[in-house]
């Protein structure tokens, strides 16, 4: 009997599995794939959704080029040499495809998890020495491509679902051309269901374009005669009769977020009962509440899984026969003069909807029933969806850039050049962190603050905000709250009579000063009850959540002793403790303040926006300045996760950036002229 990675033999499971992996479109052009890759350095892959390329691709790759060099250290008796060298790495956009098809692959593979098939997600690495095949998020190859340049370790690189262009696929466009360049031993393999081949071809000049035709079943498309007033209505009703008309089958439905779900997931429930199971997906929603969409389902209960896009590309859910797309989706669009990124609801693209039709016909010919007219279909929806470089504030990317060695920004080679009014805006922001110098003669180099915050997994105002928390002797208390800020939210809502419950329980880690102080005290009790669950669940925690924070804070921790930065806390008695903390919170998000003027409206101190302080603030009065984490574009302009400061303050943290000509002449900078006088009068205000 043939032995798998591991040594043991394979398992009945295995034999099973590799039949349905044989039944995959992609595995009839296995060999031409193979023969394709030898020849070629780079080879562009376009497979329609459902055609297994995801799963089967990269380990046709790992056939090919990693099982001789494993064989071969195995018959030399030296397999305890590293073979990380030898990895094959498999790039997805966002983390839950990136879990989940690891694991899959790992079960086809007949190995451990975390052992020979591994994943490293933002804050989770799954991997060990023996892994050979590694899936990661595409932000995670560019960290790792910050100490590791030429990115050695690995033999090819596969970058999947390259049609979303997100920011990291984008960036890793230009520096993988380059690593190319300078290593013709490294293979790269470009994927995708609904690439623009042309200008793919056309980037990678000379790579050759391979087609994988046909997914596994067939697809049905419906559209509505008329156009639909309100979608999420649609969709409920929709869904209800599938469910009274169609065969058995589970659903997918696509809607734009959390509180539109969670509002069709109680809606359908309350139509139809325990006839169905109804499954929420979205971002935020905790793993384990995440894995629960792969659970098979029960005898004579149809499956309804309500979900972001998130369930457009790479997640595969066993059953799934019918679709329904309303065609919207909410789309970051950001805003370089008013510095605003929101999520707006928009329509989807012509891709995106043949992605989300592709859903349907995996295990049998399926339905798709989109929500939208025909010839709305071809004049009203865009080709393709835009990349994400060309609506998303660049500060990050700029600073991973610079630690990258791309400094020239100009002469980098973006397969789509953002607006240089964007650029210039990221690189103004990043000078007023200190991560680039702002000198003439340096001018865009990277400050030793800079290289520091391009090492932390998070945006650059929380690297900061880290980095000089030592100053104001709250490291300890900044980590937290960090840790708190890096994960889902920690409180828990539930609909109905529950809510009262929870919403008094969340009262009770409420602090007078706000949010981020808040989240601070949750975090605080969590540890003194030892991460209790029970104490989560009777105090509407999200123990997940918590346990989440924990793992980023220990993470985090390292990344400050690698740069021998002081773990230290005031004392908690004293009358600065919470001053302090507050202050090194400015210091970081110096550029996200706002004011209150007589009118009683918040206006953003740099740009004069009008801004209303989230539902969810803490807060039970108006402080004359806060400082806010985001700003969110729903329904008004909402500053989320507030903390009240003082206007003192802020030259005192960021003399160069409130300096009083540098600010629009607005009551703001008024109530500043006049804190500037009575410091003048009476000294420096404590």
């Amino acid at each position: 009997m043939m032995n798998n990675w591991s040594g043991k033999a394979y398992t009945g499971r295995y034999y099973e599995i590799l039949e349905k992996r044989r039944s995959l479109p992609v595995w009839a052009q296995k060999q031409e794939f193979l023969q394709c890759l030898m020849r070629n350095q780079t080879v562009i892959l376009v497979g329609e959704t459902g055609s297994g390329k995801t799963t089967q691709i990269p380990q046709f790759v790992l056939e090919a080029v990693q099982i001789p060099q494993f064989v071969l250290e195995a018959v030399r008796g030296d397999s305890g040499k590293n073979p990380s060298k030898w990895l094959v790495g498999c790039t997805q956009p966002r983390r839950v495809a990136a879990m989940s098809v690891a694991k899959r692959v790992a079960e086809e593979m007949d190995v451990s998890i975390g052992e020979e098939v591994g994943y490293t997600v933002r804050f989770e690495d799954c991997t060990s020495s023996k892994t050979v095949l590694k899936y990661l998020t595409d932000g995670m190859l560019l960290r790792e491509a910050m100490a590791d340049p030429l990115l050695q370790r690995y033999k090819v690189i596969v970058l999947d679902e390259a049609h979303e262009r997100t920011l990291s696929t984008d960036l890793l466009f230009g520096l993988l051309k380059r690593v190319l360049r300078n290593r013709p031993d490294l293979k790269l393999v470009v994927m995708s269901a609904t690439l623009e081949a042309e200008k793919c071809l056309k980037y990678f000049s000379g790579a050759p374009l391979m087609k994988v035709p046909g997914r596994l079943h067939p697809v049905e498309i419906f559209y509505t005669p008329e156009p639909e007033r309100d979608y999420l209505d649609a969709a409920i009703r929709t869904v209800v009769q599938i469910h009274m008309f169609e065969p058995p089958g589970d659903v997918l439905v696509f809607l734009t977020g959390e509180e539109e779900i969670e509002d069709a997931c109680q809606k359908i429930v309350g139509k139809l009962g325990d006839q169905v199971n109804v499954l929420p997906l979205y971002s935020s929603l905790p793993p384990a509440m995440q894995q629960k969409i792969f659970d098979p389902p029960t005898e004579n209960v149809r499956k309804i899984v309500v979900s972001t896009n998130i369930a457009e590309t790479s997640l595969t859910i066993d059953g799934i026969v019918y679709v329904v797309d309303p065609g919207f989706a909410k789309q970051k669009v950001y805003n370089p003069r008013s510095r605003v990124e929101s999520l707006l609801v928009s329509p989807i693209s012509q891709a995106s909807a043949n992605q989300r039709a592709g859903r349907a016909g995996r295990t049998r010919p399926g339905k798709c029933f989109r929500l939208y007219t025909e010839k709305s279909f071809h004049d009203d929806l865009i080709e393709q969806t835009y990349p994400e470089i060309l609506r998303s504030n660049l500060a990050n990317t700029v600073l991973t850039m610079n630690k990258l060695g791309m400094d020239n920004l100009v002469r980098f080679e973006f397969m789509d050049p953002p607006a240089p009014e964007t650029l210039a805006r990221a690189l103004k922001d990043l000078i007023d962190l200190g991560a680039l110098d702002g000198d003439e003669d340096k001018l865009g180099n990277l400050t030793r603050t800079g290289e520091m915050m391009s090492e932390f997994p998070l945006d650059p105002q929380m690297a900061k905000m880290l980095i000089v928390s030592p100053k104001f002797n709250c490291s300890n208390e900044i980590l937290s709250i960090s840790a708190m800020l890096s994960v889902p939210n920690c409180f828990i809502r539930p609909r109905g009579e529950a809510q009262k419950e929870a919403d008094a329980a969340r009262a009770k880690f409420g602090h007078v000063d706000g949010d981020h102080l808040t989240l601070l005290n949750v975090y605080h009790a969590y540890k003194q009850n030892n991460g209790d669950s029970k104490w989560c669940y009777d105090n509407y925690i999200n123990h997940k959540a918590m346990k989440s924070a924990d793992n980023v804070r220990e993470q985090l921790v390292r990344i400050m002793s690698k740069f021998n930065l002081k773990m230290c806390s005031s004392d908690f008695n004293s009358r600065d403790y919470y001053t302090n903390i507050r202050k090194a919170l400015l210091a970081g998000y110096f550029m996200q303040v706002a004011h209150l003027d007589r009118s009683g409206r918040y206006l953003t101190v740099k740009d004069e926006q009008m801004v209303h302080l989230h539902p969810s603030c803490c807060l039970d009065h108006k402080p004359e300045w806060v400082v806010y984490n985001e700003y969110v574009l729903t329904s008004r302009n909402f500053i989320r996760t507030v903390t009240y400061i003082r206007g003192e303050w802020l030259e005192e943290v960021a003399p160069h950036y409130y300096h009083l000509s540098n600010l629009p002449n607005c009551e703001a900078k008024r109530a500043l002229q006049k804190l500037s006088k009575k410091r003048d009068r009476r000294g420096d205000l404590k």
